[in-house]
């Protein structure tokens, strides 16, 4: 299964890069497949390793913010795997060229 997060810290400081890359920490040491995107991250898995990773995550948060929102998102494709990086191909197949995730305004 797919599942896209995202952890918000609400008050304080509206720089949370802190907080976030604490928890994308606990991602990077579950091994699991993930990829960070600006407003969230996605990680395979399967139900109980993805719900227990989220959980960590918010609670991590949760040390450094006395008030976090997270919201999930499930992809949840029987007898599918490797979808966080096939997902992304299938589309680029369609339109003809690798998609280039980082596209700034000209100056």
């Amino acid at each position: 299964m797919l599942v896209d997060f995202s952890i918000i810290p609400v008050g304080g400081d509206t720089h949370t890069s802190k907080q976030l890359a604490d928890a994308l920490r606990v991602v990077d040491a579950s091994g699991l497949p993930h990829q960070l995107t600006p407003a969230g991250t996605c990680i395979e898995g399967d139900w109980n390793e993805v719900m227990n990773l989220i959980r960590q995550c918010h609670e991590r948060v949760r040390k450094l913010s006395e008030h976090v929102v997270t919201v999930i998102k499930i992809e949840d494709d029987a007898q599918a795997s490797d979808k966080i990086r096939r997902n992304v191909e299938s589309i680029e197949r369609e339109i003809g060229h690798p998609i280039d995730n980082v596209r700034t305004k000209a100056a």
